[in-house]
């Protein structure tokens, strides 16, 4: 039988591009709640929270949300609050093993429902979770900075919400814009609480900045963080002026219509995808998952973060996607 771990060590390991940060410095906060740390401007405004390493290995987030706080950064109105998720995996990250540390026990993204933080499960990130709950409950306007397995152009993730959709395009970066429905398997955080309220005046957006460990995720995860807190009006500009180093483009808009899930250990890839893909023709293998052969469900399919370094059955391996004209 396939087993994960060989699959991992056929793929091509991405060099490590970026330092990781020593974070341990940001452990005492002043929020009650360890590496979560919170300035209040005194003048009324939006409470606007930057979050880093809700998944472990997700490297460019942690080195934004430190050079922010080394930086001193402070709002101009509101209240600013720069925090970082999954600790335990951050600190068990291995060069040699750099897939293994997403998390710990389970997705620190999957579990982002009251019945979940209030039910009876337990495990590292649900304790880690719980602890961030009651001040997440807080924020008004939420960037959590993610990054992806491959190589591929970094993504804006709004959900399937209007408000959150007219944030990014109001942002103008990155290009593409993906509008998605999240995952079967749990909620993200991005869509917790008001977040995922199409009535409530809180948003929240999720970025993939690019592969974990380049020095481009890392500038485009500094840019967006800055971005974000300008467009709320939290800060001033010439505060983060040195981390704004990304050009606005035309940006395209992928509505997902469908994951791909794996309902086998025999699944495999029929290109060498690494995301953004457009395919021509409706009826073209994109997949094979033992003798089942998995096709494009009709013309111009772009694919979505695909990725066979945590296959497993009943893990979503890539979606698929329609561009949207708006």
């Amino acid at each position: 039988m396939t087993t994960l771990e060989a699959i991992r060590a056929a793929l091509p390991a991405y060099p490590i591009e970026v330092s990781f940060p020593d974070i341990a410095r940001w452990r005492e906060g002043n929020t009650g709640i360890d590496y979560l740390h919170t300035f209040d401007s005194g003048k009324p405004g939006k409470h606007v929270m930057i979050l880093a390493l809700t998944h472990g290995n997700e490297v460019s987030g942690a080195i934004a949300v430190d050079a922010l706080l080394a930086s001193g950064l402070r709002p101009s109105s509101g209240r600013l609050s720069l925090g970082f998720g999954n600790i335990g995996a951050y600190e068990q990250f291995s060069a040699e093993n750099a897939d293994a540390t997403r998390f710990l026990d389970e997705d620190m993204n999957r579990v982002w429902t009251a019945s979940t933080l209030d039910g009876e499960r337990q495990s590292r990130e649900l304790t880690r979770a719980r602890a961030m709950r009651p001040f997440i409950d807080t924020v008004d306007l939420l960037l959590d900075i993610h990054s992806m397995h491959e190589a591929s152009a970094p993504l804006m993730m709004t959900g399937p919400l209007e408000k959150a959709i007219a944030l990014a395009a109001e942002l103008g970066t990155p290009e593409h814009v993906i509008i998605d429905k999240g995952h079967a398997n749990g909620t993200r955080m991005r869509d917790y609480g008001g977040f995922g309220d199409p009535a409530s005046p809180k948003n929240a957006l999720l970025i993939e900045t690019g592969q974990h460990f380049a020095k481009s995720a890392r500038d485009v995860a500094l840019d967006s963080a800055a971005r974000f807190l300008l467009h709320a009006g939290v800060v001033a500009e010439a505060d983060v002026a040195p981390f704004l180093t990304q050009t606005p483009a035309r940006q395209k808009f992928v509505e997902i219509t469908q994951p791909v899930v794996a309902r086998s250990m025999d699944f495999r890839f029929s290109q060498p995808f690494t995301g953004l893909e457009v395919i021509e023709k409706a009826g073209t293998e994109i997949a094979r998952d033992g003798d089942e052969v998995i096709v494009t469900p009709y013309d111009n399919c772009v694919i979505v973060q695909p990725s066979m370094r945590h296959l497993g059955v009943n893990v979503t391996m890539m979606r698929l996607g329609r561009l949207l004209d708006r």
